[in-house]
């Protein structure tokens, strides 16, 4: 699963936006394949021969749109086209536009190093979310380091793999088939903590989950209301506590629960260990809780949970999502999107 989500790709059908057409004919729309791990300005360099008739006197930073939308950079592209294209067209239909950078919105990119920093920044992120410090990845070695994001560049997952065996982040195995009552997260940080249910703390997951929530019902996601406003999402990086309790095994129906526990009755609270964490540093932005700002608690069905182009069914083994399905610089990406129903929510 781990080398089918490398290989994962999507088909994508960039057109240069009309207002920055300076010759005629038009170019034609440039067909690309885009890697789920990317990130969509190393795509530039795919895209410049295209449009190259076509470029102004000095260029600003190339960014993209979709119906509208500024698309943030930082998001790899799987998690930020699983997120906007609900019901996914083929090819996907994106804008590129070659002047007036929407740096209101987005932030600044200076291609492929801005891109590199970013990971390397998540990567320090996660190394902390899960062993409680980042020494391995402030360590790294200059070629390692290399190696690592080249094997990124490249979609190369052997480079890739034996790379970062070495900052040990944890081994995730997959043992449910064998003892489905054994949780099957193992990391440098598993403390076998009980807490006052009887449940054993084995873990710590570090998420990036995208939330967004309607109140109308609809039976096809065609006529789910569109993601016109980056404020319409709730971009949250809370850490999952994974817990064994015998005779269970924790679920991505547990995981989603625990990551909100605002949305929902059973799990109305939140533990030290799940606290948000605020990557303003990387990315200029704090996260966003959906709760916060609210007195009363919502009550919220699950209509999707979408991870690396998957809908998963949510009693599936939450380990075994972690295992197959995290980016390279070890977060899982989880687009999620609930139906809510609020009485009166006080700002």
């Amino acid at each position: 699963a781990q080398k089918h989500v490398w290989e994962g790709a999507i088909p994508l059908q960039i057109h240069l936006h009309e207002s920055e057409v300076t010759t005629l004919p038009p170019p034609p729309p440039a067909l690309v394949v885009a890697p789920r791990i990317g990130y969509l300005p190393l795509l530039i360099s795919l895209l410049k021969p295209q449009f190259s008739t076509t470029l102004p006197p000095g260029v600003d930073t190339i960014w993209f749109e979709y119906k509208g939308l500024p698309l943030k950079w930082y998001i790899p592209t799987g998690g930020l086209l699983d997120l906007l294209c609900v019901e996914p067209e083929r090819p996907r239909n994106l804008t590129v536009h070659l002047t007036g950078y929407p740096s209101i919105v987005l932030l600044p990119c200076e291609g492929e190093d801005s891109v590199k920093w970013s990971f390397i920044n998540s990567l320090k992120e996660a190394a902390y979310v899960i062993n409680g410090n980042s020494k391995n990845v402030m360590n790294m070695s200059q070629t390692d380091q290399v190696e690592l994001w080249g094997s990124v560049l490249n979609g190369n997952f052997e480079t890739y793999r034996r790379v970062a065996s070495k900052l040990k982040l944890g081994t995730f195995e997959d043992e449910y088939m064998e003892n489905v009552s054994s949780v099957l997260i193992k990391s440098p940080q598993s403390t076998g903590d009980t807490d006052v249910t009887g449940q054993v703390k084995t873990g710590r997951i570090p998420v990036r989950l995208y939330l967004w929530t309607v109140n109308e019902e609809f039976d096809d996601f065609e006529d789910a209301p569109q993601i016109d406003n980056w404020d319409k999402v709730s971009y949250i990086n809370r850490p999952v506590e994974i817990y064994k309790e015998d005779g269970k095994y924790f679920s991505l129906n547990d995981a989603v629960k625990r990551i909100l526990p605002e949305f929902f009755l059973e799990n109305s609270f939140v533990t030290d260990g799940d606290a948000n964490i605020n990557q303003s540093g990387e990315e200029g932005e704090s996260s966003s809780d959906p709760g916060s700002c609210c007195n009363t608690l919502e009550i919220a069905e699950i209509k999707l949970v979408r991870i690396q182009g998957i809908e998963p069914i949510l009693d599936i083994p939450f380990s075994w999502v972690v295992n197959n399905l995290m980016n390279p610089e070890y977060f899982l990406h989880m687009c999620v999107c609930l139906k809510v129903s609020k009485a009166n929510a006080v700002q």
